[in-house]
């Protein structure tokens, strides 16, 4: 059994070797989910930064995993993509097994139960897991620890807080996917042209009882 002394002590060593925990996932990126009546929208930008330095302008960040599920991803790279193999792998050995989707608690619960399991070392990421199931549309925000909470509207990263100021000012309960649409994409171009680790471009999903499909670059000029 672990005790309180090594679990503190733990603490202070990934402190040293990685600085403190919400530091390291508010650095950079904007990403979004949003549960409307009739789905889920995901969106988020496309630069990648490290340190001061922009690493990529094209970055990806918001993933499939099966028909009507998906994620986003925010923090360290590395641990962010393999966050996304190992949810993508499970939902399959899930559709194999029961010949149905996964549900979106549970793809949330399996990366939570990740993140817990490697708290001493953890994975430094922030994740978004969206989609629609039988009991509807969800998001879920997990931190780097597994904290699982289901979200209406949700952003993380360092442009959050302003995209929170038009999220907030906007979206309302009950709205359609349409309705909700071009605020999630003013809401992400707020936080572009306000915080300098955000920016180049961006993505923007959209996940419904017929699937998953990204807007192509027509749809987003439109908006």
């Amino acid at each position: 059994m672990t005790s309180n002394a090594d679990n503190h002590l733990s603490e202070e060593r990934n402190e040293k070797l990685y600085g403190k925990i919400e530091d390291l996932t508010f650095k950079g990126t904007t990403t979004i989910g949003v549960a409307a009546r009739d789905g889920v929208i995901l969106a988020s930008d496309t630069r990648v930064t490290m340190g001061s330095m922009v690493a990529h302008k094209k970055g990806k960040k918001v993933y499939r995993i099966d028909d009507r599920l998906a994620m986003t991803i925010s923090g360290n790279v590395a641990d962010a993509q393999r966050t996304v193999e190992l949810l993508k792998a499970d939902a399959r050995i899930y559709r194999l097994e029961n010949k149905r989707s996964m549900p979106v608690k549970t793809a949330a619960r399996l990366v939570a139960n990740l993140f817990f399991s490697a708290r001493m070392a953890p994975y430094i990421a922030q994740i978004l897991v969206g989609g629609v199931d039988d009991s509807g549309p969800h998001v879920y925000a997990l931190d780097p620890f597994g904290s699982l909470t289901e979200e209406k509207t949700v952003a993380t990263g360092s442009g959050s807080p302003i995209a929170y100021g038009v999220l907030e000012d906007k979206i309302k309960d009950g709205m359609l996917v349409s309705e909700a649409l071009p605020i999630v994409v003013r809401s992400v171009v707020s936080a572009m042209k306000r915080n300098v680790a955000t920016g180049d471009s961006f993505d923007v999903a959209l996940i419904d009882e017929k699937g998953y499909r990204e807007l192509a670059e027509e749809e987003k000029r439109g908006l």
